[in-house]
């Protein structure tokens, strides 16, 4: 199943270069979780071992956040985080370059419901808004497979 981003993702995708975009789905887990909101940079550069958002190749309608592993050709090769959950070139191949809309920035994990100790409010404070970082080794990765 691929990690799918909500409905709104698509309204707030406008003049602007950055716009929020919220995370459904198990397919990017550990580095992404179902409810995260993501601040995604549309239309910038792409390289090897980001997280992107694009378009489901077969599903236009459908948005999806992956990891870019390698540029084949005029398109990318993108790998969910989550190698169980599948929903990625694995079941679909090359993605074509347009389709990929843009890069994942930061992600803001919202507080879980009955989060009240004071220990897990500091840890979740500490934690709740990330970059999220570029695996650079994952295209080394995959050609070794």
């Amino acid at each position: 199943m691929p990690e799918r981003l909500s409905q709104e993702t698509e309204h707030a995708r406008g003049a602007l270069p950055f716009g929020p975009a919220e995370v459904t789905g198990p397919s990017m887990v550990p580095t992404l979780h179902h409810g995260d909101v993501l601040l995604v940079h549309w239309g910038a550069r792409v390289r090897p071992g980001d997280v992107v958002v694009l378009r489901h190749p077969f599903q236009q309608d459908l948005l999806v956040v992956k990891r870019a592993t390698e540029r084949r050709g005029s398109g990318w090769w993108v790998l969910g985080d989550n190698a169980f959950a599948g929903g990625d070139s694995t079941d679909y191949g090359v993605v074509p370059a347009d389709l990929v809309l843009g890069r994942v920035r930061l992600r803001y994990r919202p507080p879980r419901a009955g989060q009240r100790s004071p220990f897990a409010v500091a840890r979740w404070a500490l934690s709740a808004v990330r970059p999220v970082p570029a695996d650079r080794s994952a295209s080394r990765r995959l050609r070794a497979r």
